[in-house]
């Protein structure tokens, strides 16, 4: 028996979205011949690789997808296979289009944008708080396991923050998840200063950040799943559209410039403009559906309505298939995204 191919996963934000993330990961975590040894996460993407982690730090693939069922079902998922012909019935686009067009929805856009979170004084609670309390954190900074990485922004610095072992918190989980028009800023204690910082969605700075996974001790292989549209071909023109895309562009930036880097090293190592082995010649690979997500919108980000997370998750499923039939025996060899070709 050959030993199993090692990667890396870098695990976007993206709210409710990350139900792809969610049916990604368990079809990955069924395939024998692939073993996660690093993850970054942000966002949704830092909960889905906690529920990953506490799993695989026992040694069990069986527990980590038992607690991201657990935790899509704390958001709203129905897992039943009784319902998933109801619950594929109606395109996402449709639901997307109903929850936008709903007053409930516009009175709740509207407000965020003219009403702070911290208007609500002392009734103020973070939705996350009891979901996040849940995780064992003696097993999500545990040595065991995959390395785990999550990331959250500086409010008064812009600066990222990778949150990696015992700095790990339930607060540093909330602090990569929010959003500064919906919850209030995160503080947590900075090491390095000795004083408190408030802290928001880590999709500004690392969305997610890849940069912890080059560690020499870990695989070449990094593979990403994106739940952002990285291209659009429609050009937005209704004020929600415009919204929509200036959100997705904001939470692609960042990994964007990542990849864009690692470009630049690949170029300068097959030039022998470096010698070989000075740096990390990091091999890129992408679990992604933007046919599906090009349906979706803020809205269906923000609100977790069970049709669309089931649906989210068997597509995710899918495209982990997809990219297991075509690029597994790339791993370990080469990057199976053209990185030149996006940048050009």
């Amino acid at each position: 028996m050959t030993a199993p191919r090692r990667i890396n996963l870098a695990l976007q934000g993206g709210g409710a979205h990350g139900a792809f993330t969610w049916g990604a990961l368990e079809r990955l975590l069924e395939e024998p011949e692939i073993e996660i040894a690093g993850i970054s996460g942000t966002s949704a993407g830092a909960l889905n690789g906690a529920a990953v982690k506490v799993g695989l730090a026992h040694g069990s693939r069986e527990m980590a997808l038992e607690n991201l069922a657990w935790f899509w079902a704390q958001v709203g998922a129905i897992d039943a296979p009784e319902l998933a012909p109801w619950l594929s019935a109606i395109s996402p686009m449709a639901i997307s289009a109903m929850i936008e067009a709903s007053l409930p929805f516009a009175w709740a856009d509207g407000l965020a944008r003219v009403v702070s979170p911290y208007s609500s004084g002392p009734v103020y609670s973070n939705p996350l708080e009891p979901i996040v309390a849940r995780f064992s954190y003696d097993d999500v900074c545990s040595d065991a396991g995959p390395d785990f990485h999550i990331c959250a922004t500086n409010v008064r610095t812009g600066k990222i923050r990778v949150f990696s072992g015992d700095d790990i918190t339930p607060g540093a989980l909330m602090a990569s998840a929010c959003l500064p028009t919906l919850f209030r800023a995160v503080e947590i204690r900075d090491p390095d200063t000795g004083r408190d910082e408030a802290y928001w969605d880590g999709g500004y700075t690392g969305n997610p950040a890849l940069f912890p996974l080059y560690a020499g001790h870990l695989p070449d292989d990094v593979v990403v799943i994106n739940i952002n549209p990285l291209h659009r071909e429609e050009l937005p023109t209704t004020a929600r559209e415009i919204q929509n895309r200036i959100n997705e562009i904001s939470f692609n930036s960042s990994l964007l410039r990542e990849l864009r880097a690692i470009e630049f090293v690949q170029r300068l190592l097959d030039a022998d403009r470096i010698p070989q082995g000075a740096m990390k010649r990091v091999l890129i690979h992408m679990i992604s559906d933007d046919k599906l997500m090009e349906q979706l919108s803020v809205a269906t980000k923000l609100v977790p309505v069970p049709q669309v997370l089931h649906q989210l998750r068997v597509a995710g499923r899918a495209a982990a298939e997809s990219f297991l039939d075509t690029h597994i025996d790339r791993i370990g060899v080469e990057s199976s995204v053209d990185l030149r070709a996006m940048f050009n």
